[in-house]
């Protein structure tokens, strides 16, 4: 596997041990490749990064191995990385990562990390979200070219709101798309404001768009993930690796881009060089930040007009205020009580 070497990453001493371990199979691609690939990326990776606290989702064996989420801060972690307490949905709190240069991303990839997920929340301010996060979730019999059209038909409706989203792939099937917002309101006032927006894009097509969170509800349509919005869901960040046979990643794009996109497209032999030529096409993310005033209106209208409250959480969640209840809809119909 090769002895372990020491990269500079902007004047730190970064060790990458087992440097010619193979993560892709398929693609040949190892370790030193992952860190070659974040290096090449490192502006735009951090862009997403910086100040948040982060959850590793760690493959020390590769693709073809077994992998976990590492939410709190590993053992060893360098003085200069800095950390957050984030606290869980039980009240249990963590103190996580909050990566604030280059070096700390390559630091986590020598860990085996292939994808990082960043809370929306920066440093010193946990409790107020600064992202508001749309999963666009291909269900079975659909595909990437629905998430598509459900992502354009998402960017209208957005604007009509006075918002503006940027996309991503995934690094799969499905599509993301993050609003950013001023830090002010609680991780249940986005949740709320996530549900409202899913609701509107469901109601442009019910036949192709859905909020069932039940998976026997939602038929061959997109699936809009409000719960990704709930504490402790995160979304993988932009340029992160997926684990995907084919070394995928979560591709930042421009609207324009969107028609002839498509998710092999950008993987980790390919990605570096668009960086090259292109840059950060989400560099300008960072001077924006929206009120969700719109969409908070629109779910009081929701709720006011049409009876629609809240939608069920996540099942490991502790059972939240005005939560409807949390019972699969088919259990529920044989369920005489």
């Amino acid at each position: 596997m090769g002895q372990a070497v020491e990269l500079d990453v902007d004047g730190r001493t970064v060790r990458l041990s087992n440097p010619d371990k193979v993560y892709f199979p398929e693609r040949g691609f190892t370790k030193r490749d992952v860190a070659a690939y974040y290096l090449a990326v490192g502006e735009g990776v951090l862009r997403a990064l910086r100040d948040r606290p982060t959850t590793l989702q760690r493959h020390p064996d590769g693709v073809a191995g077994e992998f976990f989420y590492q939410k709190r801060a590993p053992k060893g972690l360098p003085e200069w990385i800095p950390t957050e307490r984030i606290t869980f949905p039980s009240g249990r709190h963590a103190d996580e990562i909050c990566p604030t240069e280059i070096a700390a991303v390559i630091w986590a990839a020598n860990l085996g990390t292939l994808s990082f997920h960043p809370w929306p929340v920066r440093r010193g301010n946990a409790e107020h979200p600064d992202e508001l996060r749309i999963d666009l979730d291909p269900q079975p019999g659909t595909g990437f070219d629905d998430a598509r059209w459900a992502a354009q038909r998402l960017a209208e409706l957005l604007d009509g709101f006075g918002l503006r989203g940027w996309p991503k792939t995934s690094g799969g099937r499905g599509l993301h798309v993050f609003v950013p917002i001023e830090p002010r309101w609680t991780f249940t006032d986005v949740r709320r404001a996530a549900i409202a927006v899913a609701r509107a894009l469901e109601r442009v097509d019910p036949d192709r768009i859905t909020t069932a969170w039940w998976k026997e509800e939602r038929g061959e349509r997109i699936f809009v993930d409000y719960n990704q919005t709930a504490r402790d869901r995160t979304i993988a960040a932009a340029y992160s690796v997926r684990p995907h046979p084919r070394a995928q990643v979560s591709a930042p794009l421009r609207w324009q881009e969107l028609d002839a996109a498509r998710p092999e497209d950008f993987d980790l032999a390919t990605m570096p060089a668009r960086f090259a030529e292109e840059g950060d096409v989400h560099a300008d993310m960072e001077r924006h930040a929206f009120r969700l005033d719109a969409l908070l209106e629109l779910a009081e209208r929701d709720a006011r007009d049409h009876g629609l409250s809240d939608l069920p959480y996540p099942p490991d969640y502790p059972k939240m205020p005005g939560e409807p209840k949390r019972v699969q809809p088919s259990r529920a119909k044989s369920d005489p009580h």
